[in-house]
C-alpha cells in the first residue's frame, strides 16, 4: 500500500503545474486552428468559398425576414417599452431560445461522447501525463464550438435586426456578444454533464431499466408538448388565437431557465429609459449577464471536476467491457432486412447487413438520426392544430404549399444526412478495403450493395413522414401520390450521388467521417444535394399549385386552365423523372469506374 502510495506522489510529481498545463493545450489548438485555416485558404479554396458564401446568404436571408417580422410588431402591437410589445417579443424569444436550448443539451453530449470515447486521439493523450480534468475540457472545446456555431447563426441576426428596428442604444449590441457565448455555455455544460454520468454509470445499469426510463422520458416530454399545441379553434393568427398560444407556451418562461435570462437581459438593454433617474436598463440587463456568465463558470468547474473524476474509469470500462454472447443466427433487424431485399443476389444482401450493422453500432449516427426523426414527426403531427376553415380555397391553397415545403424539409434535411453518413461509406473502409478488394466479389456489387443500403434505409422513414404531413393536412390524394413518387425520386437521387461521388474522391487515410464528409467532395455533394431538392420538388409543386387555382379561381391565361394544367403537372412529374435518373445515373457511373480502377 505504501509502495502504491509513493507511486502515486512520483506520478504527480512528473505531472506539468495547471498553468503549463494549459499553456500546452491551448498551443495544441492555437496550432490545430492554425493549419487548418492555411489548409482552407490554400488547398480547399473552393470549399471554402462556397461554405462561407451559403452561410453569408443564409445569414443575410434570416437577418431580412425577422427585420420583417419585428417591424410588423413594431408597427402592429406598440413600440419598445410598451407592455404589449414587451411580452409579445418576450414570447418570441424565450419559446426560440428554448428550443435552441434543448437542441444544444443534446447535440453536445453526442458530439462529447463521440470525441471522448470513440477517437483515436484520445487514446494518445490519455497515454501523456496529463490530467484527466485537462483532457475532458479540451474535448469539451471541440463539442462547444461544433454544437453552438449553428445556434450563433440562427440567433444573431434575430437579434441584430431586433436591436436595428427599436433603435437600440449601444450597450444593447456591447452585452449581445457576452450573453450569447454564455447562454451557449450553459447547455452545452449541461449536455457534457450527462454524457460523462450516463457513461460512468452506464454499465452499473440494466439496459432494460435504461430503455424503460429513456421511453418514459421521450413519451412525458411528448405528451407535455402535445398538450401545449391545444389551441382552441379561434380564428387563425386572429387575437384571440396570439391570446391562447401565449398561454399555452407559459411554460418557457419560467425564471430558471437560461432562456429566460437572455430574453429579459436583451429587452431591457433595448428597451428606452424612462424619465425616472433610477431606472436604468444598462444595469438591469449586466444584472442578467452576470447570472448567465456566473452560471456558465460553474457549470465549467462541475464539467472539469466530475471530468476529473469519473472519465479515466469510464473509458477503461467502456473499451474493457466484456463482449456480449453473440447468439447463432440474425437478430430480427437483420432478419427483416433479409427478407425485404429477398429479390437481390445473396452477396449484396449480405453487403447490406454488414452496412446495416456498422450503423447500428456507432451511436452517434443513430441517434442523431432519432432526434431529426422525432423531431419532424412531433412537427408533422401538430400541422393540423393551425389549420382551419378546410374548405376556404385560400385556405386550401396554403396547406398546398405548407405540405410542400414540409416535403422540401425532409428532402434536405436527408441531403445532410447522406453527405453525413452516406458519403463516408466507402472511405470508411480504409484500412480494411484490401478484404473487400482480395473478395470473390465484384467490386461494382460491393457499390450497388451500398446504393441500396442507402436508398432504401432513407426512403422507409422518409415516405413514412410525408405521408404522416398529408394525412394530417388532408390533401387531396394527387398530392399524395406526387409526393410519395417525388419522395421515392429524392431518396434515389440523392443515394447515388452520395454513393458515386464517395467513390470518386474516397479518403482513405481519414477515419472521421465528419471530416470525410467536411472535404471538398462532401461540400461538393450537400450544395448539389441541395440544388437537386430545389428543383425536383419545385419542378411539380408549381404545376400542383396552378392546377389547384384553376380549379377554383378564374385566371387570364389559358395555359393556366385545368385542362392546361394537368398537361404540366404531367410534364412536371416527367421532368422530374428525368432529373433523378441523371443525378442517379451519372455519379453512379462515374464511380463504379473509379471503383473498378482503384488499387488495393
Amino acid at each position: 500500500m505504501l509502495s502504491s502510495e509513493v507511486g502515486t506522489v512520483r506520478e504527480c510529481e512528473r505531472l506539468p503545474t495547471h498553468e503549463r498545463e494549459g499553456q500546452i493545450f491551448w498551443k495544441l489548438r492555437w496550432r490545430e486552428c492554425r493549419s487548418q485555416l492555411i489548409f482552407l485558404f490554400t488547398e480547399a479554396r473552393l470549399r471554402t468559398s462556397l461554405v462561407v458564401g451559403l452561410s453569408l446568404f443564409f445569414w443575410l436571408g434570416l437577418f431580412a425576414l425577422f427585420y420583417s417580422g419585428f417591424v410588423f410588431i413594431f408597427q402592429n402591437v406598440g413600440p419598445p417599452g410598451a407592455t404589449d410589445h414587451a411580452n409579445t417579443v418576450q414570447f418570441v424569444f424565450t419559446l426560440f431560445f428554448a428550443s435552441l436550448q434543448i437542441m444544444l443539451i443534446f447535440s453536445s453530449g453526442i458530439i462529447l461522447y463521440g470525441g471522448l470515447y470513440s477517437s483515436d486521439e484520445t487514446d494518445f493523450l490519455l497515454s501523456l501525463s496529463v490530467r484527466d480534468s485537462r483532457l475532458v475540457f479540451y474535448r469539451f472545446q471541440e463539442a462547444l464550438f461544433f454544437s453552438s456555431w449553428g445556434f450563433f447563426l440562427l440567433a444573431s441576426p434575430m437579434m441584430i435586426s431586433y436591436g436595428v428596428v427599436v433603435s437600440a442604444p449601444w450597450y444593447y449590441f456591447a452585452y449581445l456578444p457576452a450573453m450569447m457565448v454564455a447562454f451557449a455555455y450553459i447547455p452545452c455544460a449541461i449536455g457534457a454533464l450527462a454524457c460523462l454520468i450516463l457513461m460512468y454509470r452506464l454499465p452499473y445499469l440494466s439496459r432494460y431499466l435504461v430503455g424503460v426510463v429513456a421511453l418514459t422520458v421521450i413519451a412525458t416530454a411528448y405528451f407535455s408538448i402535445w398538450k401545449s399545441l391545444e389551441i382552441a379553434d379561434v380564428d387563425l393568427l386572429g387575437a384571440a388565437w396570439f391570446k391562447a398560444t401565449f398561454r399555452q407556451f407559459e411554460f418557457t418562461r419560467v425564471e430558471w431557465l437560461p432562456s429566460t435570462w437572455l430574453s429579459s437581459g436583451l429587452l431591457d438593454a433595448a428597451r428606452p429609459q424612462s424619465l425616472d433617474p433610477a431606472d436604468l436598463p444598462w444595469f438591469e440587463s449586466g444584472k442578467y449577464l452576470v447570472v448567465l456568465v456566473s452560471n456558465a463558470m460553474m457549470l465549467h468547474l462541475l464539467v472539469t471536476w466530475i471530468g476529473g473524476k469519473t472519465f479515466r474509469e469510464s473509458y477503461g470500462r467502456f473499451h474493457t467491457r466484456q463482449a456480449r454472447q453473440l447468439r447463432p443466427g440474425m437478430s430480427w433487424i437483420d432478419w427483416v432486412a433479409n427478407v425485404l431485399t429477398f429479390p437481390l443476389p445473396r452477396v449484396m444482401r449480405l453487403l447490406i447487413i454488414k452496412d446495416l450493422r456498422l450503423f447500428r453500432r456507432d451511436p452517434v449516427q443513430w441517434s442523431q438520426f432519432l432526434i431529426f426523426l422525432g423531431l419532424l414527426l412531433l412537427y408533422f403531427a401538430n400541422i393540423d392544430r393551425f389549420r382551419q376553415h378546410q374548405a376556404d380555397l385560400k385556405v386550401m391553397i396554403w396547406v398546398n404549399i405548407v405540405s410542400f415545403l414540409n416535403l422540401a424539409v425532409v428532402g434536405l434535411i436527408l441531403s445532410t444526412f447522406t453527405t453525413r453518413f452516406i458519403y463516408p461509406l466507402i472511405s470508411l473502409e480504409g484500412r480494411r478495403f484490401w478484404i473487400l478488394g482480395r473478395l470473390p466479389v465484384a467490386r461494382d456489387t460491393i457499390l450497388w450493395g451500398k446504393f441500396l443500403f442507402a436508398a432504401g434505409g432513407a426512403w422507409l422513414p422518409c415516405a413514412g413522414l410525408v405521408l404522416v404531413s398529408d394525412l394530417i393536412l388532408k390533401v387531396s390524394f394527387l398530392v399524395v401520390s406526387v409526393h410519395q413518387a417525388v419522395c421515392l425520386m429524392i431518396c434515389i437521387g440523392l443515394s447515388g450521388m452520395a454513393v458515386g461521388l464517395g467513390a470518386v474522391m474516397p479518403n482513405f487515410r481519414e477515419q472521421s467521417p465528419s471530416k470525410i464528409a467536411a472535404g471538398f467532395g462532401g461540400t461538393l455533394n450537400l450544395v448539389l444535394g441541395a440544388l437537386y431538392i430545389l428543383l425536383i420538388v419545385g419542378m411539380t409543386a408549381l404545376p400542383c399549385h396552378f392546377f389547384l387555382l384553376s380549379n377554383g379561381l378564374e385566371l387570364p391565361s389559358n395555359a393556366l386552365q385545368p385542362g392546361h394544367m394537368k398537361f404540366w403537372l404531367s410534364l412536371g412529374l416527367v421532368g422530374s423523372l428525368v432529373l433523378a435518373c441523371l443525378v442517379t445515373i451519372l455519379p453512379m457511373r462515374s464511380g463504379l469506374k473509379a471503383f473498378r480502377e482503384l488499387e488495393v
